[in-house]
């Protein structure tokens, strides 16, 4: 049973590392085990925070950046800094308002929030207490006529882009919450979409995976298919080979993010760090680029984004808050990332997210 949210931030709270370990003690193992955990061994998690923290930045002296700034602009809309609250499912596992205090603690942030295909609150409820420019993360449904009705939707609440999560089709092996018997509290599921009934076994002498589990995984032609049927921009989530970013520039999306799915989907897997320098160079200086997996510091957002990045997402920390302070959590969370940004830029020498590129790092990437 969830503890009852703080609601004030304690003063020892001065990175999200603790509220990371605050967040363990309010909420159930089985929370912590779905929300902390990664896919079989975890290896890709670590290497996440592995590899940020091998890069090293490198500081200037002596720069004028008394006029400096976090505002950037992604698809055309402007921000107050390029740190997003991504796609994070069920919500309400760690705070009973759910994906509505994070929205909430975004915009007061001034920043971007972008909202789960499996999130615990509706539409309508979302749409009526935020008015600050969201983005809709979409898992492509069984049927194209399911993912239809859910682009409409996005469309009629006025969401400003769609992100295609195309890194998980089927679910990582979440072997930490298996062992923690993680299911679903009765009050906690995706309020947008209909619970698909169990898949059938696919017959005899064929795979679970591949004839099963995979027979409804989408394609790139289900990608095209949706650029036929929406006029919002489309941003693919979960690219880490250059071939796919490369195919995505050839289909003429407005952005990807380059993820590994915070470790939750294939184990084994390169960091964003390593695939970032890349896939820059692959899809050009125009395309926006995103980035996430891994980042718990105002260093981590400068790191990716000297990488070649635009702006980040954050996941995990967005659940820590909530769990101990619900929509405040959120916002200090936010402003925490942001306070360090902004001292990380300044003692590089750059006053703005444009001036922020690889000559930040050491050595050079």
């Amino acid at each position: 049973m969830l503890k009852t949210p703080l609601n004030t931030i304690p003063k020892t709270l001065a990175a999200l590392s603790d509220y990371e370990n605050l967040a363990r003690e309010r909420l159930t193992p089985q929370s912590w085990a779905y929300i902390a955990g990664g896919s079989a061994d975890e290896l890709s998690m670590r290497r996440n925070r592995e590899k940020l923290d091998d890069l090293c930045l490198l500081p200037r002296a002596l720069k004028d950046v008394k006029l400096g700034g976090t505002k950037t602009t992604l698809l055309g809309q402007q921000f107050e800094h390029p740190i997003i609250s991504g796609p994070v499912a069920y919500q309400a596992l760690a705070h009973p308002d759910g994906e509505i205090a994070t929205a909430m603690a975004t915009q007061a942030q001034g920043g971007l929030w972008v909202m789960s295909t499996l999130a615990s609150r509706s539409f309508e409820d979302i749409s009526n207490q935020v008015e600050s420019p969201r983005w809709f993360q979409l898992y492509v449904q069984p049927t194209r006529s399911q993912t239809l009705e859910l682009i409409q939707k996005a469309e009629h609440f006025q969401f400003s882009a769609l992100v295609i999560t195309i890194d998980a089709p089927i679910n990582g092996l979440r072997n930490r919450e298996q062992r923690a018997e993680f299911s679903l509290p009765p009050n906690v599921r995706a309020v947008n979409i209909d619970t698909p009934p169990p898949l059938a076994p696919p017959g005899e002498g064929k795979s679970v995976v591949f004839q099963g589990l995979m027979a409804q995984a989408p394609t790139w032609d289900d990608i095209a298919f949706i650029q036929q049927h929406t006029s919002l921009p489309i941003v693919l989530k979960g690219i880490l080979n250059p071939l796919d970013a490369q195919k995505a520039a050839e289909l003429g999306v407005a952005g990807i993010v380059v993820s590994n799915h915070g470790g939750r989907a294939l184990d084994s897997v390169p960091s964003p760090v390593e695939m970032l320098p890349i896939i820059r160079q692959t899809v050009g200086d125009e395309m926006m680029v995103l980035a996430d997996s891994g980042v718990r510091r105002g260093a981590d957002v400068v790191k990716l984004m000297a990488l070649g990045a635009n702006a980040v997402l954050i996941g995990r920390p967005l659940m820590y808050g909530l769990a101990t302070a619900g929509a405040l959590g959120v916002a200090h969370t936010i402003r925490l990332l942001r306070d360090e940004l902004e001292m990380t830029m300044a003692l590089c020498g750059v006053g703005s997210i444009e001036e922020i590129n690889k000559h930040c790092l050491w050595p050079t990437a």
